[in-house]
């Protein structure tokens, strides 16, 4: 987790998530550095837009509109159900992707 961190400090100050730049931060951080989670996570990342994840991340969601009519409301939730389903799957498949270099 202090490497995904630490990317996320360095993305924060506006620097380039480099090997050296991520190694330098886990360093200062009292961390001992594995040279090949550092070149994984700066490749993976290399493809992320991680504003967008973030955005994406931090979603709130709406307010809830009145109450349907009690004939609508049961299609009403399973509808919402559904939906929220479809959202956590989509959420879970990025965090599936970061994870992944964690092992």
């Amino acid at each position: 987790m202090e490497y995904i961190y630490a990317a996320m400090l360095l993305h924060r100050a506006g620097k380039p998530i480099t090997e050296e730049n991520l190694s330098a931060v886990l360093h200062a951080a009292g961390v001992n550095v594995d040279a090949n989670r550092v070149k994984a996570l700066v490749a993976a990342l290399s493809e992320v837009d991680i504003d967008e994840v973030i955005k994406t991340a931090a979603a709130v969601p709406m307010a809830a509109p009145a109450a349907p009519a009690p004939a609508e409301a049961e299609e009403k939730v399973e509808e919402e159900k559904e939906e929220e389903k479809k959202e956590e799957e989509k959420e879970e498949e990025v965090l599936e992707g970061l994870s992944a270099l964690f092992g």
